[in-house]
This record gives structure tokens, sequence and C-alpha cells, in this order.
């Protein structure tokens, strides 16, 4: 059996349950797949894409969807060892790769003022643009359950806002195209222990800011995001289901006990319809007690019927 065969192996045996089920869970619970679909599954050369393109790739050979997938690494502008790196991966694992080139990193590298925020936008927009060009429909990212736990904390705690990660979105820019995250319910440590397991080394961020561990798995280094890694990992000490109360609260948000949300761009106020509101709750709450009076007084007759029989 070659080394790719058993990497494959290991993501339906001893990773079934915590990787592979939960890949295909998502895809079905928010439909994020169609028959007649292209997919361009996006690589960074992380463990996460490349978990996500071995997972597609046993999809294909196994999934009920008639969808075709193309495997797309963009370089925007990885030094040499990472780009060959990422190429030595994707032999290994026997993925094969569509690879363009970008300038973003010479771009970003002029950039003062949230230069990660701008890179990410600008990766996108090319994988996006080149996806179409490939006759895609839909690009995947490798976004995993603990990116969207972090991003719902981050929204509250720097951000002042309650939102998440989406598992999917159409593309605001780019019409007909559409995001899906099919990692959305597979936990980060469930996926280092499958890279440790398969003995795998691949790059970080591999930025110009972080060039000095692309190779390690430190989170990257001090970013806001690392800081919410470190706090849940705290408050996992004391409870153990605190990440999935986090990820559950944003399915169950409750307006009537919201003071203001948004929905595409308007912002709604608890006042908006706070009066009238009371005044239908006061209405239905006279009506209930006129039913409950004429219940009694029917009560009364019968009670009168029968004492006058038994006279």
């Amino acid at each position: 059996m070659e080394r790719y065969q058993e990497i494959e192996r290991s993501l339906i045996t001893s990773y079934r349950k915590k990787i592979w089920n939960r890949f295909v869970e998502a895809i079905n619970v928010y439909d994020m797949i169609q028959d007649g679909d292209k997919i361009a599954v996006c690589i960074s050369g992380g463990k996460d894409s490349m978990l996500l393109a071995k997972c597609f790739q046993e999809l294909e050979r196994h999934g009920k969807k008639n969808f075709d997938v193309i495997y797309l690494v963009m370089n925007p502008g990885y030094n040499e060892i990472n780009k060959q790196k990422i190429i030595s991966n994707a032999k290994l694992l026997n993925i094969p790769i569509t690879m363009f080139e970008t300038e973003i990193f010479e771009h970003v590298a002029r950039i003062d003022k949230h230069p990660c925020y701008i890179c990410a936008r600008m990766r996108r927009g090319h994988l996006y643009k080149k996806a179409r060009d490939l006759g895609c429909n839909k690009i995947a990212l490798g976004h995993h359950f603990d990116d969207v736990i972090e991003t719902i904390l981050m929204g509250m705690l720097y951000g002042a806002q309650i939102q998440t990660m989406m598992p999917k979105l159409p593309s605001t820019f780019h019409p007909g195209m559409e995001l899906i995250r099919p990692l959305y319910l597979v936990k980060e440590a469930d996926i280092i222990s499958w890279k440790e397991h398969n003995d795998l080394q691949f790059i970080q961020c591999a930025c110009r800011f972080t060039e000095n561990c692309t190779m390690c798995d430190n989170g990257g280094g001090g970013s806001k995001r690392e800081e919410m890694k470190k706090l849940i990992k705290k408050l996992r000490q004391d409870y153990k289901n605190i990440d999935v109360n986090i990820f559950r609260s944003v399915e169950n948000v409750n307006l009537d006990t919201v003071i203001s949300y948004k929905t595409e761009g308007v912002t709604h106020h608890f006042l908006d319809d706070y009066y009238t509101k009371k005044r239908n709750k006061e209405q239905k709450y006279y009506e209930e007690q006129k039913k409950y009076k004429s219940i009694e007084e029917l009560d009364k007759e019968v009670m009168n019927k029968i004492s006058g029989n038994e006279d």
C-alpha cells in the first residue's frame, strides 16, 4: 500500500468518527453541494486545507453527489522553501494541484494598517476570480469548528457584536459564486491528531510577517485569534463542553431578548415595535380572562341546575 493510501485509509478508519463523519454531516446539514457543482478546493498548504483536499478526494470516490473538483493553490508570494513544501506535500498525498501565481505579499508588505485583514481579502478575491475562470461555481475553504467559535468570541470581545463564521455564503463581488466550509464541524485538535498520526508536516501562515515560524503549529504568534484559543483552552478546564455551547449560542438566538440586530444592513431596535407588542400582549391577556370568566359562569349555571333538580 502506498503512503498516500495509508493516509487516506486513516480518514475512514481511525478518524472516521471525528473527521470524516463530521465532514459529511456538515455538507448534508448545511446543503453545501448540489449535483452539477464544480468546486475549487482552495489549498494554502496548511494542515486544514490539505485535510480538506483529502476529504474531497474520498467524497469523489464514494459520495452520492455528481460534482467536479479542482484542487487550487494560489501562490501569494511564498518563498521558495514554502512553495516547494506545498508541491512536495501535494505529491506525497497524491493531490493533483493547479497552482497560479500572484504578488499579494509584495502589496501587503507596503500596508501599515490591518495587513492580515487586507491580505485575506485579496487572497479570497484572487481565488474567486481564478475559480470562476476555471468554470467553478464554488470555492471550498478549510475553516474548522475552532475557527467558528473563535470568531464568535472575537466579535463579542473586540468587535462589540454577535456574529459567526457562516458555513456557506454567496459571494458579494463575484455573482454566481459561493463559498463553502465543509470542515465546519471538525475540531482543530482532531486535525492536529490526524496530522501527527500520519507524521505529516505542513506550512503555517508563511507570509512575510510569520516566516520565522512557518513550520510550527503554534497559531502564528500573538494574534487576537491566538488569544481566543488560549481563552477557550482555559475555559475548557472548568467545563469541557464550553466550545460546543459557544457554537450553539448563535443557533439559539432569541430576538425577543435582543436590544437591536441587523439584517441586510438595516438595524432593528426593540423599541421599534415595543408598544405594539405590549398592547397585543395586554389584549391577549384580557381575551383569555374573558374566556376564563365565561367558563366560571358556565360552571355556576350547571351547579344551579343540579341544585334545582335535587330539590
